[in-house]
């Protein structure tokens, strides 16, 4: 029991579904089973979404005042943030904002100093969060400079992996904000997030164009010729299997994107739009840190808020999918500490150093 994975888990917005669905789930105990959660929120809260989920069994939460008390085979919370809370369900509020950002501060410390293994995080108000305290326009941004990287956004499923070269800038400054710079770093991110992340050794990789019909020659636009290309065909001759670019709607529309293990969109609704219509349920991922996060992929759902009808489906799979990346990290680094040892192993034979010939090991 002391082995298995505690995954950090925030409440969100709480006039949003994020209780909702964090309720839903661990109403059947059974899941802690296979890991320890430690949601960070308010008892009040939870319990005024509790009431309203009269056919979940209600969960006995474990509170605890840290982390590193939660107990196997519970459901843990750290309580965090104003100790009076005015639940709103539906409704915007400054005091879903305050009570969203307490969750994550609290979860952010916690898992830097690695008392959580991996933190997924429920739904926000990216306006109500805003205050002194909390200047980002979302999870992804805050969590770039709580611990210092660059990170790649990646929605994934059992279908695609989508990565977003920009994230969260008006579309009208996307094109300004593209270089064959950030581009050829974004596809070196997402293969190394395939390798590390995902366990695939060799990925492919789509790259959308950002104009209609790829720019058609030019007639439609030079970004695809001037910077995009330029910027696959570098990474490929640097040996990683970057293709296109695709004009998106006939790439999603066609099916071709079976032929990929992953995608990297120019900007959001280009990536996140064929994303979430073709596989509900999929998982937001911030990929590139040095930290597992993960998050379902839709937003506080107000006009469901409080009606006992949110689908925790998106949820459940981000909180699997965050056992499993840090798994496989762990598979990862532990694989490139010795390849040449697993590799021996793996043929029946354990190896040193000392076993290999004098003219292997002179140096």
């Amino acid at each position: 029991m002391s082995n298995k994975l505690k995954i950090g888990i925030t409440q969100g917005d709480t006039n949003g579904v994020g209780w909702e669905i964090i309720l839903k789930i661990f109403s059947d105990i059974r899941l802690t089973e296979l890991f320890t959660p430690v949601v960070y929120g308010s008892s009040t809260a939870a319990a005024f979404y509790q009431r309203g989920l009269k056919e979940y069994e209600p969960v006995r939460f474990n509170i605890v005042d840290s982390a590193e008390r939660a107990q196997a085979g519970k459901v843990n919370m750290v309580e965090c943030g104003p100790k009076e809370i005015y639940v709103s369900a539906g409704k915007p509020s400054k005091d879903g904002g305050v009570a969203a950002a307490a969750a994550l501060h609290a979860a952010i410390t916690d898992l830097k100093e690695g008392v959580i293994d991996a933190l997924v995080t429920a739904p926000i108000d990216k306006e109500m969060i805003q205050s002194a305290e909390f200047p980002f326009t979302g999870h992804t941004e805050f969590l770039a400079k709580e611990l210092d990287g660059e990170p790649l956004m990646i929605m994934t499923s059992e279908l695609m992996r989508v990565g977003l070269a920009t994230i969260h800038i008006p579309v009208s400054k996307v094109a300004s904000a593209l270089s064959k710079e950030l581009i050829m770093q974004r596809i070196e991110q997402i293969n190394y997030s395939m390798r590390q992340d995902f366990g695939i050794v060799r990925p492919r990789i789509a790259v959308m164009a950002l104009n209609p019909h790829a720019g058609d020659g030019g007639l439609l636009g030079g970004e695809e010729s001037e910077i995009i290309k330029p910027a696959i065909v570098e990474s490929y001759e640097k040996g990683i299997l970057a293709f296109g670019p695709f004009a998106a709607d006939g790439f999603f529309a066609s099916g071709q994107y079976k032929n990929y293990d992953a995608i990297l969109a120019m900007y959001h609704d280009q990536g996140l739009a064929p994303f979430k219509t073709l596989t509900p349920n999929g998982v937001n991922f911030t990929a590139s840190l040095c930290e597992v996060r993960t998050s379902p992929d839709h937003g506080v759902a107000y006009d469901i808020a409080g009606k006992g009808v949110a689908n925790e489906e998106s949820m459940r799979n981000a909180i699997y999918e965050a056992i499993d990346i840090v798994r496989r990290r762990r598979e990862w680094e532990e694989w490139n500490e010795n390849p040449l040892q697993h590799f021996e192993r793996e043929k029946g034979r354990d190896i040193s150093i000392k076993d290999l010939p004098e003219t292997e090991h002179n140096d």
